[in-house]
């Protein structure tokens, strides 16, 4: 079995990383370069990049911010917002991404994941999911995509996902700990990997998220002091949680 993954997430909105609770009240934290190297040199499993405006916005991907991250960080990172097409994504990995990631344009065309996977390869295909009490959401979570977490989850599967970054509205930027119950229904309806996230606030949080989940998504709990994953590995190490040895 892989080891499980500890993957920092930067929502970044105006080239600035920002955090909020449950979407809202988002405050700045720091440059998405800046923040993405020191997660690297901390021992970070892989990053996330989330242009949480574009959707909204109507604007394309963050093929600069993939440029940059890519000249200072030697792990694999993903790269998700505004991507609508194959082109739109392989400009994103031609930038030096690892992964793209889909969420709005794949509920409004699911083909689109597909499209990605027959080009790409499944392994660079991560649909993110965004969902409040058992519903999914899109558009930074502003709108109802009328769908079933589960039953999307099964279809990004059959339509060629690699991975299902799951988000629990909830739980986002509450510090209270993961929406295991959830995470727990998507392990035993899907084969695909899922990447955990909202709510980790302590080491307990995300060794009960690793239980059910390959990897957490870290934000709230690192962006104010990134050097926080140090000392959270060797926490989680205490908990009996396998993890990689950092480079």
């Amino acid at each position: 079995m892989p080891l499980p993954r500890l993957i920092p997430c930067l929502d970044v909105a105006g080239g600035r990383v920002v955090k909020g609770v449950r979407f809202r009240e988002l405050r700045d934290v720091g440059d998405p370069v800046e923040l993405g190297a020191a997660y690297s040199e901390a021992g970070a499993d892989e990053l996330v990049f989330l242009d949480v405006a574009a959707t909204v916005e109507a604007r394309g991907s963050a093929v600069e911010v993939a440029a940059r991250v890519a000249e200072r960080v030697s792990i694999p990172f993903t790269v998700g917002g505004g991507i609508r097409s194959v082109a739109d994504a392989t400009a994103v990995l031609e930038a030096g991404a690892d992964k793209v990631g889909v969420n709005s344009a794949a509920l409004a065309r699911p083909a689109l994941i597909e499209e990605l996977a027959e080009v790409l390869g499944s392994q660079a295909v991560v649909v993110a999911i965004d969902t409040e009490g058992g519903r999914v959401r899109s558009h930074a979570a502003t709108r109802d995509a009328a769908r079933d977490v589960v039953e999307w989850a099964r279809e990004c599967e059959a339509r060629g996902a690699g991975e299902l970054l799951v988000t629990s509205i909830d739980r986002d930027g509450t510090r209270s700990g993961y929406d295991l119950e959830l995470l727990a229904r998507l392990r035993d309806a899907v084969s695909l990997p899922v990447i955990a996230s909202g709510g980790a606030g302590c080491a307990e949080h995300v060794a009960a998220a690793l239980q059910v989940a390959e990897a957490a998504l870290l934000a709230s709990i690192l962006h104010e002091n990134p050097a926080r994953l140090v000392s959270l590995r060797e926490e989680l190490r205490d908990l009996g949680v396998p993890l990689r040895d950092a480079a």
